[in-house]
């Protein structure tokens, strides 16, 4: 099953926004689609980016070793939003350098991805929501 990501976030009475990815599960080359709707702001927003984040993960119990990369980051709003508006996203993935998602390979070895999205306001202050995706390879 690969369901639409659809989630609300928000800072009460200053921020509500929605965000919503057309799918979970995304093969190597394909395409990223969603939406960005502002429903309630109240704080002055600089900027947005998206960036998608590799997690790797080695060991076990106390020797677990966590590293994470940003693979990619980029802006995908200047400016102020006001309430109503919506921001597309379009993220074509065949241009980095991505693996698919590994999960406790031998209970020894993950690798995870996430799309992350920053807001950040004028006093440079970053609020931001991670969501895991799991990426496939397709067979040729």
């Amino acid at each position: 099953m690969n369901n639409s990501i659809k989630m609300e976030v928000g800072i009460e009475d200053c921020l509500h926004i929605e965000f919503e990815y057309n799918k979970t599960k995304y093969h190597l080359k394909d395409v990223v689609v969603g939406k960005i709707y502002f429903l309630l702001v109240r704080i002055k927003i600089k900027h947005m980016e998206l960036a998608i984040i590799r997690r790797e993960s080695t060991g076990s119990g106390p020797n677990l070793y966590n590293e994470s990369e940003t693979i990619t980051k980029f802006e995908i709003m200047d400016g102020a939003p006001v309430r109503g508006e919506s921001i597309p996203i379009r993220l074509f993935l065949n241009g980095f350098d991505l693996s698919p998602t590994y999960k406790a390979v031998h209970n020894k070895f993950s690798v995870k991805y996430y799309l992350n999205l920053v807001l950040v306001d004028e006093e440079d202050r970053r609020y931001f929501k991670q969501q895991e995706v799991h990426l496939w390879r397709k067979s040729q």
